[in-house]
């Protein structure tokens, strides 16, 4: 009973991540509008890193974390958020959204044959079927966008691709981690490594171009502040720490298939707040991505309880 009341608890942590994500476009695209990219991603991780350490600090969570563990966790940093934000914001600067939208819908792809490989995770002809579904729900919108994938833009596709392939082997690499450390830990050591390589290629990019002031000067504008609380304390601190408990009691490739909800926020957000049009094929994708990730989580519920039967 308690096994499934996590599981129930992970399924919800995995649909607020979604949501969480969905929404961080919006705040992105202020944010960015502001301030050098690479300084948005400096603040940002600064800004979590210390909300995170308030309470570890205060004595009120204990971290246990011998110089061996940090070692271990250190590596699952370095593939999200330094590679997967890096090769995204290079890879973006040649290629469109679009296509990013494309290739990032492909990471439950990239999660199912890495889990298979490194943790030998064994899915379903109907949870293949589903996770595929729930892709092709994603590119379907994008591609009816009109915003196709072009082969003049291979560099940044390229990149876009190392940024996927970053954040399915997080997920990967977390799944064992999680067993062994409580999320909070490995939120504070993730966070901590963004912290300090986004922080370090930004004061050195100043240094360079000689605009130390302009690392500080978007910190007063209110506007800018907001959003970045935004992507800082919910988009980077409380996604971490609900990926890291829903890893804890689902499998990665499940988990994994959640992020194409995100595409289903996002453009409800934009809807709502921006006032963007909603086509008829948003609906349609919406439907494929909705019946992909129900099938890859409830065709392996229906195999549970009938293992539990015999049993």
């Amino acid at each position: 009973m308690n096994t499934a009341r996590n599981r129930t608890y992970a399924y919800i942590a995995s649909v607020a991540y979604a949501a969480i994500i969905g929404l961080s476009f919006l705040f992105v695209k202020m944010t960015v509008t502001i301030a050098h990219p690479i300084d948005v991603l400096a603040h940002r991780f600064a800004l979590s890193l210390i909300v995170v350490s308030i309470p570890v600090l205060f004595g009120w969570i204990k971290i246990n974390l011998r110089m061996a563990d940090l070692w271990r966790i250190i590596p699952l940093g370095l593939l999200s958020p330094v590679l997967f934000f890096a090769f995204q914001a290079f890879g973006l600067v040649t290629s469109n959204s679009s296509e990013a939208g494309i290739i990032q819908a492909m990471v439950p792809v990239f999660t199912l044959v890495l889990a298979s490989v490194f943790l030998r995770e064994r899915t379903s002809i109907v949870q293949k079927m589903s996770l595929l579904l729930s892709v092709a729900g994603v590119i379907f919108i994008f591609a009816m966008k009109g915003g196709g994938m072009s082969m003049s833009n291979m560099q940044g596709i390229v990149l876009l691709l190392f940024s996927a392939i970053s954040f399915a082997g997080y997920g990967v690499l977390a799944r064992p981690l999680t067993r062994k450390y409580k999320p909070l830990e490995l939120t504070w050591v993730t966070l901590m490594v963004g912290c300090i390589v986004f922080n370090a290629a930004a004061l050195i990019r100043h240094a360079y171009i000689g605009s130390m002031a302009d690392y500080i000067q978007p910190l007063g504008d209110l506007s800018y502040l907001g959003a970045l609380a935004y992507l800082a304390i919910l988009s980077t601190m409380v996604s971490t720490l609900l990926s890291s408990y829903a890893l804890t009691h689902l499998e990665a490739s499940r988990v994994s298939v959640f992020s194409n909800l995100s595409t289903l926020i996002s453009i409800a957000g934009g809807a709502l707040i921006l006032h963007e049009p909603v086509q008829g094929y948003h609906y349609i994708g919406a439907v494929l991505i909705i019946a992909g990730v129900l099938g890859t989580n409830l065709s392996n519920h229906k195999q549970r309880l009938v293992s539990h039967s015999k049993a």
